[in-house]
């Protein structure tokens, strides 16, 4: 079913053969798929109490939806991926980030999520049973116990996945980062690594249903070393990640990086949070850095 296209822009509308397969075969085996797998992870809960097998049967789910995507996955620098604890930041194009992200990574990991996402039906059980890390965002004092959960969970030895901008793209550009990744990595003393996936915006992009196969691309980065740094350089880290991430994703899309002027500079990712001026998150602790933590699918359930 593999029919991969070099990436370049979508084209709108689609072909109608592509629309064709993709609402008559694509869709309905990707739901299927992901009903069963869900399910068997689901009874595996019952006698796996630390998430192991779980996360085996999602790396088969994955592979699955990748398979039926059509999409041609292809990792760069793989042997970056060696499993040591670390916080592994990507951007977020895709529903199907998720699929490609478990399919690549070749080690035991868990996602940093928005604490609601534990309240859904069925998603909701997943993430409670498979060990995943719920980040609550309401309030700064919970917030910062929330992470501060999450640093336990890094120091324990089990490495986190993170999308530091909090939610899919609508352009396809790599958005502002969150300082989420940039607290854990720091408090933690870890390494992070950044990732970039190219192509996932293209095969489904936000607002769509139907798949456009293309080649994807999931690019891995050299390990940025945080030891030694403290809380007071989270916005020098989160902006050092979105340079990474953004030189990584620009070098594999056909999309030019742009350069906006009056806005604020994509390249080093330093802009205010919520009106805050530079700097101004430090000076606030804890409780501001975990306001703006980045987690996974945040926005993604808000626009839905």
């Amino acid at each position: 079913m593999n029919s991969s296209s070099p990436l370049g822009p979508r084209p709108n509308p689609l072909p109608l053969g592509e629309r064709i397969v993709s609402f008559g075969i694509r869709a309905p085996l990707f739901f299927l798929g992901t009903g069963f797998f869900g399910s068997l992870a689901l009874l595996a809960s019952l006698f796996d109490g630390r998430g192991r097998l779980q996360h085996r049967i999602a790396r088969q789910w994955a592979r699955f939806c990748v398979a039926v995507s059509g999409a041609r996955l292809t990792v760069l620098h793989g042997e970056r991926l060696t499993g040591a604890t670390a916080v592994y930041a990507c951007n977020h194009q895709s529903y199907m980030d998720t699929p490609v992200i478990f399919s690549s990574l070749p080690f035991q990991f868990r996602i940093v999520a928005r604490h609601d996402l534990w309240t859904m039906p069925f998603i909701g059980w997943y993430l409670n049973r498979s060990g995943q890390v719920p980040v609550e965002v309401d309030t700064g004092r919970a917030s910062v116990a929330s992470l501060l959960g999450a640093v336990r969970t890094l120091k324990s030895g089990m490495p986190l996945f993170i999308f530091p901008e909090g939610g899919r793209t609508e352009d396809g550009h790599v958005a502002k980062f969150l300082h989420g990744p940039a607290f854990l990595a720091i408090r933690a003393q870890l390494p992070i690594v950044p990732m970039a996936l190219a192509g996932t915006w293209e095969l489904l992009p936000m607002h769509s249903g139907t798949f456009h196969p293309v080649s994807v691309t999931l690019a891995v980065g050299e390990p940025i070393e945080t030891r030694g740094m403290t809380m007071k350089q989270v916005e020098e880290l989160t902006g050092l990640l979105h340079e990474r991430i953004a030189e990584l994703y620009y070098e594999h899309s056909w999309l030019p990086r742009p350069q906006l002027t009056g806005e604020p500079d994509r390249s080093t990712g330093l802009s205010p949070a919520h009106g805050q001026a530079p700097g101004e998150m430090a000076r606030n602790g804890n409780s501001g850095i975990a306001r703006e933590v980045a987690i996974g699918h945040s926005e993604d359930v808000e626009r839905r």
